[in-house]
């Protein structure tokens, strides 16, 4: 009897009982002015915040692009080891088509005349050799020009500097110091190139292209990209973008580096089409550190090939220092939606709420009539008529 009388008043209260909301009109300015504060401040973050400044009430779409380029320019050069020689683009973009980006060589330490065959290693890509027990045929590493023949050879005829000899391209390429400075295409500072961008967002099967539709041929021929007097044009001058990110074109142009072309495409297409327009920004992308010069800029290498005399297979071996543009593009767009609208008000409306939260804890636990606003807040009522019905549970 008491076990079952134990349970009763343990499982009643939870399963007997039900609490409902009971208005309670109090009249305090302090409180009355935090709650309609409170209220203000919802009211401002849903409106300013949610609403205006987030577009609440649109659904996005991320854009969706293709890039191609095309660099127009021509140099000139003279120097002791090759004289005169014009350069054009078939020259100095390599390779001709990227994806989303484009090299500009700008310059180079070039090798003639290389056939395959027997040299002495570069005395900085090997240590010394006194005889041939120092070096070991077919010995090769990752510094090496070549595999080893065994043999310990003079350099350049001198009996002063030996290295172990090698099988490979000779003659050997020395770029360990990069004689053009200033660059050799320092010219290329004056190209220009022409960025086609085609976007789209597929939620809203929407597309365009930066060229836009008031720009006409006759335009497109003359104009070069300023952010003053031709914002639209879709032609950048190399310097002009190496300077807006806050670079030296001459400097950089001496042993390379990445720049970044960046292309910003935000629409809010409830407005006019013709307000959805690019927007171009330019910055370095490669680590320039003064205190660490280690292993700096851009540079690869590439052979151009050919028969000499006797068919004998032959190649110019080019080290191309330049700048790497990277064309990246980014954005949203945004597009009225009764679905996301309704959600942000239905969490806007919840959110009032707390403000009644924050006055019931302010009265009901700080205030110095705390416990006269608790009796009027809280009233329990007793069902006496399931009381009278438990005689089980009363006490003899």
């Amino acid at each position: 009897m008491s076990f079952s009388c134990g349970c009763c008043r343990i499982l009643g209260p939870v399963l007997f009982e039900y609490d409902t909301p009971r208005i309670v009109s109090i009249k305090s300015r302090k409180v009355g002015l935090i709650n309609r504060l409170v209220q203000l401040g919802i009211l401002a973050y849903v409106i300013g915040w949610v609403f205006v400044w987030q577009k609440g009430y649109q659904q996005f779409d991320s854009v969706i692009s293709s890039i191609t380029t095309k660099v127009k320019g021509v140099a000139v050069t003279n120097t002791t080891d090759h004289g005169v020689k014009i350069w054009d683009v078939a020259d100095y973009i390599i390779p001709p088509q990227e994806e989303t980006s484009f090299f500009v060589m700008t310059n180079l330490i070039m090798t003639l005349n290389q056939q395959q065959g027997r040299c002495p290693e570069m005395p900085e890509d090997s240590p010394h050799c006194i005889s041939d027990s120092n070096c070991t045929a077919g010995e090769q590493s990752s510094r090496s020009n070549g595999i080893q023949t065994g043999k310990c050879v003079p350099v350049h005829n001198s009996t002063a500097v030996h290295t172990c000899e090698v099988l490979a391209w000779c003659p050997l390429e020395n770029d360990v110091n990069l004689s053009h400075h200033p660059a050799l295409l320092k010219d290329a500072e004056q190209f220009t190139v022409l960025i086609k961008n085609n976007i789209r967002y597929p939620k809203f099967n929407f597309t365009k292209r930066n060229i836009l539709p008031h720009i006409n041929g006759s335009y497109l021929k003359q104009c070069v990209f300023n952010r003053t007097t031709d914002p639209d044009c879709p032609i950048f001058r190399l310097g002009d973008i190496v300077r807006e990110a806050g670079e030296d074109f001459q400097e950089i142009a001496v042993e390379g580096g990445v720049m970044g072309i960046q292309i910003k495409w935000d629409c809010d297409l409830d407005q006019s089409v013709s307000k959805c327009v690019p927007q171009y920004t330019f910055r370095r992308l490669d680590n320039k550190d003064v205190q660490n010069t280690v292993a700096p800029g851009y540079n690869f290498r590439f052979a151009k090939y050919y028969k000499g005399p006797g068919e004998v297979e032959s190649r110019t071996l080019i080290k191309a220092y330049g700048i790497r543009f990277d064309v990246m593009v980014f954005g949203k767009a945004g597009k009225f939606d009764i679905i996301p609208t309704m959600i942000n008000i239905g969490s806007g409306l919840a959110l009032l709420g707390v403000a009644t939260v924050l006055c019931d804890v302010i009265v009901l636990h700080i205030l110095k009539k705390k416990t006269f606003y608790r009796e009027k807040k809280y009233k329990y009522v007793e069902d006496y008529d399931l009381v009278g019905n438990s005689p089980a549970c009363e006490t003899p």
